[in-house]
C-alpha cells in the first residue's frame, strides 16, 4: 500500500504551518523516519522563475524554512538546491524569498551547476542530473500544487524536472516534448534514478488556469505527503478536480506498472479527502483535445488541430527570453515583431511557462474553435 496524508492549514503563518506539518508527518512516523543524524539532506522546492511568494509560482518560503528546520533538528546538514526556469538562482532565490528562509534555518543554498551522467532504460540511453542532487544522502521534495500547459498538472514528479541543469531541460524539451506520453515517460525516468525519501506538497495557495508561471493563485489550504511521487501526485489530482485520464504521468506510470496510479492501492491517513471539497481548478488555455490520430495525421493536420503560442503585441516587450529558450528555435524576432513558426513549433510551451509579462497567448486551431463552441452549446 501506497501511504499519503492529507492535512489541512489554511495559512502561511509560522506557528499554524508547523503545527500542521508536525501533524501531516506524524502518521508517517515523523520527519526522522526519513532522515538520520549526520546527513546531508538536499530540500528541492519549485524555484521555477523570480517570482513573489504570494504569486503561487514557487514553493512558499515558510514552508521551506519549517522543513529546513525540522531536518536540522534530526541532526542533518541541509542543503536547498533547484535550477530555475528562467532567471539566475540567487535572484530567483531572494525574490521567492527561499534565500530569507535558508538564512532563519542555517541551510546552505546550493544552485545546481554541474551534472553527473547516468545509464538510462531502453527509452532514453543517458540521462543526466545535478550532481549535488545525486549525492545528496537525501532529498527532500518541496513541490507547489499547480497546473500545467503541457502536463495538465505539476506536481511531485514533475518537480523533480528541476534536478536537470539549465539548458538540459530545453534539449529534453526537443528531444520528447511532441508527445506528452513521451515527456511523462522522461519525467518518470529522471524521478527512478534518485527517488526522493519523501514529498510534502504545497497546496495551500496553490495555482490554477495557465499555470505552471502565469496561473492564478487559489486558496486550497491543503498540505500532502507520501513516499511515493506518482501516489502523491494521485491525490493531489482529486484534490485538484482533474480527472486522472488528463494526466500523462499517471497514464505512462500505469503502463509502466509503476505503484501509486490508482486509490485501491493508496492508504490515507490525515483528514478525510471530503473535508477539501472545492469546484475543480481552472485547467490551462492551452491544452489540446486527444484525437488519438495516426502520426502521420497528426503532423499533416497539426495546424488544424491543436491550439498554439502566439505573441500579445501589447504585453509582449521583445525581451527575447522565449525566443532563447525554445527548444526547436520556432521563435524569432524582427521588424519589431515576435513571431513563432508554426511548423517548428512542438507545442512544449515553455514560451508561456518562462514568459515574464504573461504576453504568449493561445491560439486553437480551426477543429480547436468548433470543439469549444460544442462544448459551450
Amino acid at each position: 500500500m501506497q501511504r499519503v496524508s492529507v492535512w489541512k492549514c489554511d495559512s502561511y503563518d509560522y506557528h499554524q504551518l508547523k503545527g500542521a506539518i508536525c501533524s501531516l508527518l506524524a502518521p508517517l512516523g515523523g520527519m526522522a523516519a526519513f532522515v538520520k543524524p549526520g546527513q546531508r539532506v538536499l530540500l528541492k522546492p519549485n524555484m521555477l522563475s523570480a517570482k513573489r511568494p504570494e504569486q503561487a509560482v514557487t514553493t512558499d518560503p515558510i514552508l521551506v524554512q519549517v522543513v529546513s528546520e525540522m531536518v536540522r533538528d534530526c541532526g542533518c546538514t541541509v542543503l536547498i538546491g533547484d535550477s530555475p526556469g528562467i532567471g539566475g538562482f540567487q535572484s530567483v532565490a531572494e525574490k521567492s524569498g527561499i534565500s530569507k528562509a535558508a538564512a532563519a534555518s542555517g541551510a546552505e543554498l546550493v544552485p545546481f551547476a554541474e551534472t553527473v551522467e547516468l545509464p538510462g532504460d531502453d527509452v532514453f540511453k543517458r540521462l543526466s542530473i545535478a550532481k549535488v542532487y545525486w549525492e545528496a544522502d537525501a532529498v527532500i521534495n518541496l513541490p507547489k500544487l499547480k497546473t500545467h500547459e503541457m502536463m495538465t498538472m505539476t506536481c511531485a514528479v514533475k518537480n523533480i524536472f528541476g534536478s536537470v541543469v539549465g539548458a538540459e531541460k530545453a534539449g529534453w524539451h526537443l528531444k520528447a516534448g511532441e508527445s506528452r506520453s513521451r515527456f511523462a515517460r522522461l519525467l518518470l525516468d529522471i524521478y527512478m534514478l534518485k527517488k526522493p525519501v519523501l514529498n510534502i506538497v504545497d497546496g495551500i495557495v496553490a495555482m490554477e488556469g495557465n499555470g505552471p508561471g502565469n496561473g492564478d493563485p487559489i486558496h486550497r489550504g491543503v498540505l500532502l505527503a507520501g513516499v511515493n511521487p506518482v501516489a502523491v501526485d494521485l491525490v493531489a489530482a482529486g484534490l485538484a478536480g482533474i480527472p486522472a485520464d488528463l494526466l500523462p504521468l499517471q497514464q505512462e506510470a500505469k503502463i509502466m506498472g509503476l505503484a501509486g496510479t490508482n486509490y485501491a492501492e493508496l492508504e490515507l491517513f490525515g483528514m478525510p479527502l471530503s473535508n477539501f471539497d472545492a469546484p475543480p481548478f481552472r485547467l490551462p488555455s492551452g491544452m489540446d483535445t486527444q484525437f488519438g490520430l495516426p502520426r502521420f495525421l497528426n503532423n499533416l493536420l497539426k495546424k488544424h488541430l491543436t491550439a498554439y503560442p502566439v505573441a500579445e503585441r501589447k504585453k509582449c516587450l521583445l525581451c527575447g527570453i522565449c525566443r532563447d529558450a525554445c527548444p526547436p528555435a520556432a521563435i524569432s524576432i524582427k521588424n519589431s515583431a515576435l513571431t513563432v513558426d508554426q511548423k517548428r513549433c512542438i507545442r512544449c510551451w515553455c514560451c508561456r511557462e518562462l514568459c515574464p509579462h504573461d504576453a504568449m497567448t493561445v491560439r486553437r486551431g480551426v477543429v480547436g474553435k468548433l470543439l469549444q463552441i460544442v462544448r459551450k452549446s
